[in-house]
């Protein structure tokens, strides 16, 4: 008897969003059917880096360097995304998608605990070292998408990245003892996210997140910094809005 009741519950809420939405006029119809279709895309991005340790790292005692690093920690931090989308529509539900100019501006760090901390170089018992990117991406992306309901429309995407940071190691010239990073990365990224449909544009908000591949680090066995991390590979999730 419940589960008769809840049938007939959603039967009727369906029946009825149904019947409102075929009565909603529709915002930009010919919009999806367009072969190719451009936007602007701004967004905000939380990024860190996930690392592994050096085997060096670990087999010292209680894990240190010698003596001196015990804890490394990697710190989340937020930056801007700013990207021109080109929409290729493939048919009725999936479209292929990039961003020829797409710039990220991401400040990631590293948080280290010192036993012994040098005061005379302005080190702390907690030491931060900040690693400032500007990075020109250029993904590639299958989109697809649901069927329209009304002036709604959600989506899913997954796609590939290469990434070049302009800034790579700049920092660290004019401050030696910053970790040194690869300038050319690659990843795998995914989302969703929905089209909201009105009189003269498109507004598409979207949830990603984005994985490295590549490891980033060029280690330096003689910084203390750097030689007790092995592997980095960037992470990143970004919430953006697009006007199309």
């Amino acid at each position: 008897m419940r589960y008769s009741l809840l049938i007939l519950l959603l039967g009727t809420f369906f029946g009825a969003a149904a019947q409102v939405a075929s009565e909603i006029e529709l915002n930009l119809p010919d919009h999806d059917s367009k072969r190719v279709h451009f936007g602007i895309n701004v967004g905000a991005n939380r990024a860190h880096y996930n690392f592994t340790f050096h085997p060096r790292f670990l087999t010292l005692p209680n894990g240190s360097n010698n003596d001196t690093i015990t804890v490394v920690e990697s710190v989340n931090s937020t930056g801007i995304n700013m990207a021109w989308l080109v929409n290729l529509n493939i048919s009725e539900h999936f479209d292929l998608r990039t961003y020829p100019l797409d710039l990220v501006f991401t400040e990631k760090a590293f948080q280290y605990h010192l036993s012994y901390p040098n005061r005379v170089l302005g080190e702390d018992t907690v030491t931060t070292k900040k690693v400032q990117g500007i990075t020109l991406a250029l993904p590639l992306q299958v989109k697809f998408s649901s069927d329209r309901i009304a002036n709604f429309k959600v989506y899913m995407m997954a796609g590939g990245k290469i990434e070049y940071d302009m800034a790579a190691n700049k920092a660290s010239a004019k401050n030696a003892d910053l970790i040194k990073l690869q300038k050319l990365d690659y990843g795998v990224e995914a989302g969703l996210g929905f089209h909201l449909y009105f009189p003269v544009f498109v507004l598409t908000p979207e949830l990603k997140i984005g994985y490295g591949l590549r490891n980033m680090h060029k280690r330096d066995p003689d910084l203390k910094y750097s030689n007790v991390i092995d592997k980095v590979n960037s992470r990143t999730i970004t919430f953006s809005l697009t006007v199309e």
